[in-house]
């Protein structure tokens, strides 16, 4: 490690290079457990000696490094005086030096990529009281099939997949029962999903006699011609149904609410690469929607994001958790979040004993976003 340090402060090889040189060492480390304080060597320091580099790449770097760190215990080698001093500390040093690159290349190389990078919404994960009653629920009265359902007992919960197609193609939910909880504060924050049906008068009919709960009888929406109604599952979350023809994707919409909608536009088309597609203001009701996402509405499940007039904050409550998205790179879409003025809360890298990447942030109103390997199930 010291002499590939050493090496990058005294030419500019390319980016390719060392990227594949960072790998080959960190590799090396993780099988090797008489670490000593030359894996320290490569830090912040030698970071600083490669501007050329791009910022997710110096990032990537950084961060197999210091899962090497940690992987390991300190104790009777030097590198535990290294540690004393504060891993915290040191990595946020790399982040430092990372943040000049970044800024050099926000407005072309990672949000253009951001634009190009092939992204579909994955699922969307919320908590519920009784999984094989919101089963039931979604499979009579929605018309949905499960897909599959895996049980982690040692972590203390199960995970349900239902929707209106194969994973790798649709849209799904992700039900998470946690071991002996049975109730959720929605908050107010999370609006309702929504599902396109081709008669909503039947369906609302189908519902009812399975023993559902309508909150809003069928009829046109207020201050259109859409017909619509409103159910709601066993543990309160809301599905709007709305007639349409026949489409490719059911499962539609996932409405979360917002403070500044301005704001939030802005962010998911720079960070998230998604389009806006359509906007409407009803100020009769004070209320404005924005429909933005990765395709035409008619085809892909979009976001309806809302705001309220006068409302700036929301309760997020505990039962909703977050959308996944598909993406090629997860390290460049953590930089192009993060130049962005998103909140990266999970560093881009492999999930624990599989190889699928992910990286988690937060939009400006605190939504929770997944971002995962592309192909891939997680």
């Amino acid at each position: 490690m010291h002499a590939l340090a050493s090496m990058a402060l005294h030419f500019t090889p390319s980016p390719v290079v060392v990227h594949r040189a960072v790998s080959f060492f960190a590799r090396q480390q993780q099988h090797n457990l008489r670490l000593t304080s030359a894996c320290c060597c490569f830090s912040a320091n030698s970071f600083r000696g490669l501007p050329f580099l791009s910022p997710y790449i110096l990032h990537y770097a950084c961060s197999l490094h210091f899962q090497v760190i940690r992987k390991h215990h300190f104790k009777g080698t030097q590198l535990g005086k290294f540690a004393k001093l504060g891993i915290g500390h040191h990595f946020r040093v790399c982040n430092m030096a990372t943040s000049g690159a970044a800024e050099v290349l926000s407005k072309d190389s990672l949000l253009e990529w951001a634009q190009k990078d092939e992204r579909r919404m994955l699922h969307v994960v919320y908590r519920v009281g009784d999984l094989e009653k919101t089963i039931k629920f979604y499979t009579e009265c929605l018309g949905m099939k499960l897909l599959r359902k895996r049980d982690i007992p040692e972590e203390r919960y199960t995970n349900a997949f239902l929707g209106y197609g194969p994973e790798e193609t649709h849209f799904v939910v992700e039900l998470t029962y946690n071991y002996g909880v049975d109730k959720y504060d929605l908050g107010t924050g999370f609006g309702h999903f929504g599902i396109a049906v081709e008669d909503v008068y039947k369906t609302v009919e189908l519902i009812k006699a399975k023993g559902g709960k309508v909150t809003r009888e069928p009829g046109p929406v207020k201050g259109g011609s859409s017909v619509i109604a409103f159910v709601e599952d066993p543990d309160g979350y809301k599905f709007e149904l709305i007639q349409r023809g026949p489409t490719p994707e059911p499962l539609c919409q996932v409405m979360l609410r917002v403070g500044d909608l301005d704001r939030s536009i802005n962010f998911y088309e720079k960070a998230f690469g998604m389009k806006l597609l359509r906007k409407r203001d009803n100020p009769e009701y004070k209320y404005t929607i924005a429909m933005i996402g990765y395709g035409p509405e008619d085809k892909t499940t979009v976001l309806e994001l809302t705001y309220n007039y006068g409302v700036t904050e929301y309760d997020k409550g505990n039962g909703y958790a977050q959308i996944a998205i598909s993406t090629g790179d997860v390290y460049k879409t953590a930089e192009a979040i993060r130049i962005s003025g998103g909140k990266i809360t999970r560093e881009p890298g492999p999930l624990p004993g599989i190889s699928t990447k992910i990286t988690a942030c937060l939009d400006p109103d605190g939504w929770k976003t997944v971002y995962g390997s592309t192909g891939q199930h997680w």
